[in-house]
């Protein structure tokens, strides 16, 4: 069983399966159930059969644990229908609007406190939000201004002013992208400047001289002397060799 979290998201509630201190599976949930004008969640509502309209309404305190696949339940739950349901409260789905009143988004999810079942905050969509890997705007309550039964008010002129709770691929793709095109005229402009800066200084630097210093080329000779005639090679290219009478003479 894993870790219980100190605030969890309601569709990572309602993915999961119920199961009840008897042992007893009462299917997927469904629902939320909510207080909107305090922005607090009272329980959820799950449908333990794929026909039929018999529900079955979880309090938030009876949770108990959390599995990969099921929510572990204690008690038994109220039984109603999906007409009843219907008609409870909900902000889910709803439509977020700016502060021209034009419709930017949808209430997608929202982060919840376990003890107390008070919103932390929601997650908005651009799109429809059950699309999967969707963007999500993470939405504080301080930015609400009004919500009525499908609307939500806010003072925002785009989502953009909110923070990115989670990027789709596509906005990944895209903001990746910025980052290399950033990166690549960043280098292409420290590039540029030290080009200018070679074309304007030359890599060599020429001291300069004294009055009374002479240049090297400037002493060297026009013209050189002839090679001093080696004496000795002539000696021994005159000298007679030893023992050099005939002896047919």
């Amino acid at each position: 069983m894993a870790a219980f979290p100190e605030q969890l998201l309601l569709s990572e509630l309602l993915r999961r399966h119920v199961r009840c201190d008897q042992g007893l599976d009462h299917g997927a949930g469904l629902q939320v159930w909510m207080h909107p004008p305090v922005h607090r969640v009272l329980g959820w509502v799950s449908k333990p059969s794929a026909f039929g309209s018999r529900r079955l309404v979880w309090r938030l305190n009876q949770l108990r644990g959390l599995t990969d696949l099921e929510v572990l339940a204690q008690g038994p739950p109220a039984e109603t229908e999906q007409a009843m349901v219907d008609r409870l409260p909900c902000l889910m789905d709803a439509a977020v609007l700016d502060r021209q009143q034009q419709v930017i988004g949808t209430l997608a999810d929202a982060a919840i406190e376990l003890r107390t079942g008070r919103i932390v905050h929601y997650l908005v969509s651009r799109s429809d939000p059950r699309l999967p890997g969707s963007s999500r705007w993470r939405l504080s309550l301080d930015r609400l201004v009004d919500q009525q039964p499908g609307q939500v008010f806010t003072g925002l002129a785009s989502l953009d002013e909110l923070p990115l709770a989670r990027a789709s691929v596509r906005q990944e793709f895209l903001r990746r992208s910025r980052r290399w095109r950033d990166q690549v005229q960043e280098a292409g402009s420290r590039f540029e400047e030290r080009l200018e800066g070679w074309l304007e200084e030359p890599p060599w630097q020429e001291e300069p001289r004294g009055a009374n210093e002479a240049d090297e080329w400037d002493t060297w000779p026009e013209s050189f002397p002839e090679p001093a005639p080696d004496d000795s090679r002539r000696q021994r290219r005159s000298a007679p060799p030893p023992n050099d009478e005939d002896p047919w003479f």
